[in-house]
This record gives C-alpha cells, structure tokens and sequence, in this order.
C-alpha cells in the first residue's frame, strides 16, 4: 500500500508559516525554561544542556504546523487552508500562553538577564525585567505578522479558487446523451 500525496501546496504553505513560528516559539521557551546556573553564590548564563531543551521547545510550534500540513497533502487543494487555520489559532494562542512566563523569568533573573545589580549603574546594560518584557513585544509582534500571513493566504487561496471555478465551462448533460459546454457570458454553442 502506498501513500499518495495531493497537492504540495500545503506543506508549503506550512512551511511558510512554521518559520516565523518558530522564532516566535524561542522567545517563548526562553521564558518558560531559562534560569541560571548558580554555583555558590554567583549566577552564570544558561547550561548547554538547558539551552538545547529551549531550542527543542521552540520546535512545538513549528512541528504542528508542519505535521497539519502533511496530513492536509492527502486533501486535496482545499487542504491548503488547513495549515493556514493552524497557524491562526497558534498565533492567537502564543501571545497569552506566553504572558505568564514573563513574570517566572524575572524572578529566576533577580539581577536581570546580564546578572549585575540595576543600582550599578556602570555595568548594568539591561534592567531587571527588561528583557523579559521585550521577549513578549517580541513573540507578539512576530504572531501579529504571522496571523496577517496566515488569513492573506485564505484570502488569496479563496480568490484563486474563485477565478479558477469562474475560468472553467459549464457543462450541461442533456437528456439526449448529447453534452453540450456552456462558455460564461454567451449563448451554447451550436451542435
């Protein structure tokens, strides 16, 4: 038995909305999982171990995307609008899921993302919470483009498939077993 894929378009366009996705998805498992490595007393950046698990987690988002528009490869055409749906929901639901983390960052950075006091005015490049609020502008502005990304490919998917059932003849089965093709705007041909 052998599996038969349709269109390739929606994998494409699940492609096209996945990389976004994606940059949006590492922002926020940045804020769900980073924290400090604290040895003693003093805080160090992001074990190695760690960071490859945020970037795993960033795949999420991605891989539903992608694995929506696999399954809608067996659809047909129509399956075009299935990842494009996806990417939709996702975009609404990154924003808020994301929200809360920002206040558990912060509070595993009590010195701030680059670890130095904000009363030390000297070295202190990023303030406490700073960072963690530009994270979350971040995963919202890329989800915003993202959600225009995703409807302008409903819209031009359907204006598309507009245009194609408007190009093509009608035919007209008769009675007689004579078929007779119906051009748009004019009379039936003569038979």
């Amino acid at each position: 038995m052998t599996l038969r894929l349709g269109s390739k378009a929606p994998l494409g366009v699940a492609g096209l909305i996945a990389v976004p996705l994606y940059f949006a998805g590492l922002m926020a498992s940045s804020l769900a999982l980073d924290e400090p490595h604290v040895v003693g007393k003093h805080e160090f950046q992001t074990t190695s171990g760690l960071e490859a698990k945020i970037w795993l987690a960033a795949l999420i988002a991605p891989g539903i995307i992608l694995a929506v528009g696999l399954v809608a490869t067996l659809i047909g055409r129509v399956g075009m609008y299935l990842p494009a749906l996806a990417g939709i929901v996702v975009c609404v639901l990154l924003p808020s899921v994301s929200r809360p983390w920002v206040a558990r960052h912060t509070e595993r950075f009590p010195y701030g993302i680059d670890f130095v006091k904000d009363t030390d005015l000297a070295d202190n490049l990023v303030s406490r919470g700073a960072w963690e609020k530009a994270a979350q502008t971040t995963i919202t502005s890329i989800t915003h483009w993202t959600l225009g990304l995703c409807v302008g490919v409903v819209v031009v998917g359907a204006l598309l498939e507009l245009r194609r059932r408007r190009g093509q003849p009608e035919v007209v089965y008769s009675p007689t077993g004579v078929d007779v093709e119906l051009t748009t705007g004019g009379a039936p041909p003569i038979a």
